[in-house]
């Protein structure tokens, strides 16, 4: 099997799902830290995100990573205050970040609207782009360092990150990070990354759940490309793995892709 092909694992329902795939994330930092001292998570926002950093920080195992060694980035950002409860940032510490003790040196938030570069997003997007490729080792990828897995939310329009459907962002091709403005849903101001920087990752972990989901896993599952479907064009190196309940797997022709292994 190629690394881009999908892997999938379908849970009974989304706070099953939450709770495995918290399950798994504490195991794969922990895997990594094994063999290099060190781990890289990219998180993601969302209800899925926010449920699953929720399930890490009720989980007893979690004291099995090494915080003080992980280090954390984010897929996207909306481009609002830095206090703004909207914020992934915001809702990650609210979720996890602070009942864990983390090297704040190594907890990556992207710009807030109201840090250096002003209102400017693009500016504040290649600011980030500058973090990433400073973080960066020999041999990694695209500038930016090889993450051990990034967390992907899969928005009803197949969106990922904040690359929308059809949108400037999603055709990136050289860039990392990039500004988006009149994104399809608020804010529209947004900083993501782009598919290059997301495919520079070992495991790409997609996370959906909910009815509204279904049309969107199966449309991407089916292979229409990342234009039309953004999360089609998001896959991990050596692991591209969807972790979706029920609901959201409820449309996918049966037998289009292998369950997944632990």
């Amino acid at each position: 099997m190629t690394a881009g092909v999908p892997q999938l694992v379908v849970h009974r329902d989304k706070q099953l799902m939450a709770q495995a795939a918290a399950a798994r994330l504490i195991t794969r930092i922990v895997d990594a830290q094994s063999a290099r001292g060190t781990a890289s998570v990219v998180l993601t926002g969302g209800r899925n995100g926010n449920a699953l950093l929720a399930a890490i920080a009720a989980s007893p195992a979690r004291d099995a990573v090494d915080w003080a060694h992980l280090d954390l980035w984010w897929g996207d950002e909306r481009f609002v205050p830095a206090g703004d409860p909207e914020r992934n940032a915001v809702q990650a510490r609210d979720e996890l970040l602070d009942a864990v003790p983390l090297d704040p040196a190594r907890v990556h938030p992207m710009p807030a609207s109201d840090g250096v570069d002003g209102s400017d997003v693009e500016a504040a997007a290649a600011r980030y782009a500058d973090e990433l490729a400073k973080a960066a080792l020999p041999g990694d990828r695209a500038g930016v360092p090889t993450f051990d897995v990034l967390l992907l939310g899969v928005g009803p329009d197949t969106h990922v990150a904040s690359l929308f459907p059809g949108h400037p962002g999603v055709r990136e091709a050289d860039r990392t990070v990039v500004g988006v403005r009149g994104a399809p849903k608020p804010p529209p101001t947004r900083i993501s990354l782009t598919l290059p920087a997301i495919r520079a990752a070992r495991e790409v972990w997609l996370l959906a759940a909910g009815e509204d989901k279904a049309d969107a896993v199966a449309l991407a599952l089916s292979g229409p490309g990342e234009i039309q479907a953004p999360a089609s064009g998001a896959h991990g190196r050596s692991r591209t793995l969807w972790l979706l309940d029920r609901a959201a797997a409820a449309k996918i022709p049966a037998g289009l892709y292998p369950p997944a292994s632990a």
